[in-house]
């Protein structure tokens, strides 16, 4: 379930790779792995009757990960100074005179010492003689300091109010080594963020009002952050290793068996006779596969490889197939069952069963996917492309008698994800049974053909080490951002700051917030923007009178944003490189593609029945309401009805679109607009279908 990085195969890692980088990053992931699927299925209760705490098992994933960061990324420009290095030194340098300033003669000698490592670092570390040999050392630190916290857990806990030496320098070496990880596999932005705000929790105590904080010890920052269940070893990161992992074995497993295909396979099978039938595919395909990929990158890889080249042969511009397939992918993000790892977390701060979450995303997703759906077959209307120029296309039968087995682990998936107490199964424990499921299949019936092997099954499931590495120290890194508002009152005072500049009013709250969120999911990976988000912003909009749910959803749409808006626009980019095409204006053509991304969040915080959160007749009126007019609105940006639109028309559209789509909670006269807006909306689909009619006889 990585959502930005694009992992490098096993084939290809093992090909760019030493032999010892290798083995040794296989077997870090077939370690993380394990301890992972054996936690879930209770292995060391059940059958060693052995019990120790959950933090200990993280601690024990997160070194693993760390180590894994080291030795499988290590990837970076040779410099004559190191930046972890510089920050540790700074970082040392500033406790000092900050404790000591009155008499520096009294600095501890274990201090020195440990300014003097950090210097080394600073001027070792990315030498291009040296990096590899530190990369190593930092692996092996970040093992033996994890498994001596592991074992030592119970006790560092339990001292953990009287500041015990041992555990403010692990703290601070496990911070350092989380931190400088987490800047290789998901770059400086989110660090930098956790940075700034750790050097403003020591200014702000000194400011008055709102932005006053309360004053922490660093020493007891520190352990705070490296021990406190409120710190690194969270709630989050427990989502990113015990959640999340799970679900992406099950997506590796399902892509190396053939799903992938499927999927594709029903679209093509289904969508390519009809005009537009190419784009058609890809959104269809895109949503299938993303139902179980939850990433936007892997599901351009997966589908796009074969609906692009097809898009651009039907007469799509190279532009505009990898922005339809960009969108299309992204929305795997939002698509139950299986949404992005923010939906884990969602469900973990909202402290919601998952399957609650799925339920309020399924009607944004159903308008994600309608919009883009309408806007391929306008656009194919207006452009005159007809069906999808596919040789040798499979019949819709023929797919379903090769894969049907794909679809009953799914089933599974979503029935005991929606029903837990029927099922009894926690979510982790679903995503195992139904991979075990999905590799007893594969086995036996494999696909159109092509049955893969247990080894190659097992290395799919190993794969998902590196392949998880991101959302695991995002995770470790998101915790120490929390624990840093935690434990200084930080998410407080940001809450108090946004209500009072939007002046108590909900719509210029969430239009600053929309903006903050935008601005934040520039440079950063969509899951570090929602939990970054989630913690800063959401809990103002929840202040105000917004549903959790709702804000928490307003929140995350928003960070998805970054996947197709530029400057970062990773789908965009990787669908770019397929096309062959300028990612750049691919990018600003998906922003087109897929505006309703930028309109449903508003929808659905002030139409609660958007979210299931109503009865079943206001949720039908509203969705058929809402889906209506985003239809109108993709008439308006294609410029193509029933028959092609000048300016005037557009903004006429535009214009109904907009009276249509309002909320009819937004004032008290709002239900009236809409029911005007829909009158005459079907005034100017009456006409547009004369006139269409009319050009259809001047063209015969």
């Amino acid at each position: 379930m990585s959502e930005e990085r694009v992992v490098p195969g096993a084939a290809e890692f093992a090909s760019t790779a030493s032999r010892a980088t290798f083995l040794c990053a296989n077997v870090l992931q077939g370690l993380l792995v394990a301890a992972v699927v054996l936690w879930v299925l209770d292995v060391p209760r059940q059958i060693f009757n052995v019990a120790f705490y959950t933090e200990q098992l993280l601690t024990v994933c997160l070194g693993l990960s760390l180590a894994l960061a080291y030795i499988a990324e290590p990837a970076r420009r040779p410099s004559q100074l190191d930046w972890g290095g510089s920050l540790a030194s700074i970082g040392i340098c500033a406790f000092i005179l900050f404790r000591y300033r009155a008499a520096l003669t009294d600095v501890p000698l274990v201090l020195l010492a440990g300014l003097g490592v950090s210097l080394g670092w600073t001027l070792v570390a990315s030498r291009a003689r040296f990096a590899r040999w530190f990369d190593w050392g930092a692996a092996a630190a970040s093992l033996l300091l994890c498994a001596y916290i592991t074992v030592r857990y119970e006790t560092l806990t339990q001292e953990i109010a009287l500041m015990p030496v041992e555990g403010i320098i692990g703290s601070a070496i496990l911070i350092l080594l989380v931190l400088e990880a987490s800047r290789r596999v998901s770059g400086l932005g989110f660090v930098a963020i956790i940075i700034t705000m750790a050097i403003y929790i020591f200014i702000s105590p000194h400011f008055s009002g709102a932005f006053q904080t309360r004053p922490v010890a660093p020493e007891r920052l520190l352990v705070y952050l490296g021990l406190d269940i409120n710190g690194i070893i969270s709630s989050i990161l427990q989502v990113a290793v015990l959640v999340v992992i799970p679900f992406t074995i099950l997506g590796q497993v399902l892509a190396r068996t053939g799903g992938a295909d499927f999927f594709a396979d029903i679209a093509m099978a289904a969508m390519g006779r009809f005009r537009g039938g190419s784009a058609k595919i890809a959104v269809v395909g895109s949503g299938l596969f993303g139902m179980i990929s939850g990433s936007a990158v892997s599901n351009v890889l997966a589908v796009g490889i074969i609906t692009i080249p097809t898009m651009i042969r039907s007469g799509f511009t190279p532009h505009r197939a990898a922005a339809i397939e960009s969108v299309g992918s992204t929305g795997g993000q939002l698509m139950p069952p299986v949404m992005g790892a923010s939906a884990f977390i969602m469900a973990e701060f909202l402290q919601v069963p998952y399957g609650t979450v799925c339920i309020a995303a399924a009607i944004p997703a159903l308008l994600y996917y309608a919009c883009l759906f309408f806007h391929v077959d306008l656009e194919a209307a207006k452009q005159k492309i007809g069906a999808a120029r596919i040789d040798d296309a499979p019949r819709i039968g023929e797919v379903f008698r090769s894969g049907w087995h794909f679809l009953v682990p799914i089933a599974f998936l979503v029935s005991a994800l929606i029903y837990p107490e029927v099922f009894r199964l926690t979510p982790e424990k679903v995503a195992i049974v139904a991979t075990g499921l999905l590799m007893a299949f594969a086995l036996i019936f494999g696909y159109r053909g092509r049955r893969i092997g247990i080894a190659e099954m097992l290395m799919a499931v190993i794969g998902t080490g590196r392949v998880s590495l991101d959302i695991i120290l995002i995770g470790a890194a998101a915790g120490i951002m929390v624990g840093v508002m935690s434990i200084s009152g930080l998410a407080f005072s940001m809450t108090l700051q946004l209500v009072a500049l939007s002046g108590d009013n909900i719509f210029v709250l969430l239009l600053l917030i929309a903006v903050l969120a935008f601005l934040l999911g520039i440079g950063l990976p969509t899951v570090s923007v929602y939990i970054l988000t989630a913690t800063l912003l959401a809990p103002a909009l929840i202040k105000l009178g917004v549903t959790p749910m709702a804000a928490h959803m307003f929140v995350m749409y928003n960070g998805i944003l970054s996947m197709i808006t530029p400057p970062v626009a990773f789908a965009a980019y990787a669908a770019a490189n397929i096309a062959r095409t300028d990612g750049w204006t691919t990018g600003w053509m998906a922003c087109l593609v897929g505006w309703s991304t930028f309109v449903l969040p508003f929808l659905f915080v002030l139409t609660p029945s958007l979210l299931m959160d109503a009865s079943a007749t206001a949720i039908l009126l509203n969705l058929a309401r809402v889906l209506f007019g985003i239809f109108l609105g993709t008439t308006a940006v294609v410029g193509f009805a029933l028959a092609p639109l000048d300016r005037l028309g557009r903004a006429i559209y535009a214009s109904l679109a907009l009276a249509v789509v309002l909320p009819p909670e937004a004032f008290g006269a709002a239900i009236w607009v809409n029911a005007i807006g829909i009158a005459l909306s079907i005034g100017m689909l009456a006409f547009d279908y004369v006139r269409s009619r009319g050009i259809g006889k001047k063209v015969a």
